[in-house]
């Protein structure tokens, strides 16, 4: 399960799940950072505020109440499970020694749904305006969309049939 993390509590989080003994995975990169008066090597979480975690059903609640942890990540009201296959890619990738970027998972143009709230199961398109993430609805009938601000976290993919 992917495990939101308070901001900046990526370590922390990581190393009290561990001793609780949920067996968890941080990946971290190496990135200089600058300062007015320095640089300097840290590592950094690759994918800002989410760690990944195996989790028993049974055991949501004792995560929850651990120091750093936000909440179970959940797509339309479930909890998102992410493939051991991807994580351990995600590992033999830093392992290997690359050194990968985070990107959004969804790209302009993208076909999406809403997996939660007042627009939960509508399909539209994906779009930014000024910065912001816009789902966008067409009209075909009368050549018109309109779109409306929402959080990238409320959506997920469209698969094709």
């Amino acid at each position: 399960m992917a495990v939101y993390t308070k901001p900046r509590h990526e370590k922390t989080a990581d190393s009290e799940l561990m001793k609780k003994g949920i067996e968890c995975y941080l990946p971290l990169v190496k990135r200089r950072r600058f300062w007015k008066d320095r640089k300097k090597w840290v590592w950094m979480p690759l994918f800002r505020s989410y760690l990944f975690a195996h989790i028993p059903l049974n055991e949501t609640l004792y995560v929850l109440q651990t120091y750093g942890v936000h909440h179970i990540v959940k797509i339309g009201g479930k909890y998102a499970v992410v493939p051991d296959e991807q994580v351990e890619a995600v590992r033999k990738m830093l392992e290997g020694g690359y050194v990968p970027d985070a990107h959004d998972y969804f790209d302009i143009g993208d076909e999406v749904e809403i997996g939660g709230g007042p627009l939960v199961g509508m399909r539209g398109i994906l779009s930014r305006k000024a910065g912001e993430t816009r789902f966008v609805i067409r009209v075909d009938g009368i050549q018109q969309a309109i779109s409306v601000h929402i959080d990238a976290d409320m959506l997920k993919p469209v698969k094709p049939f």
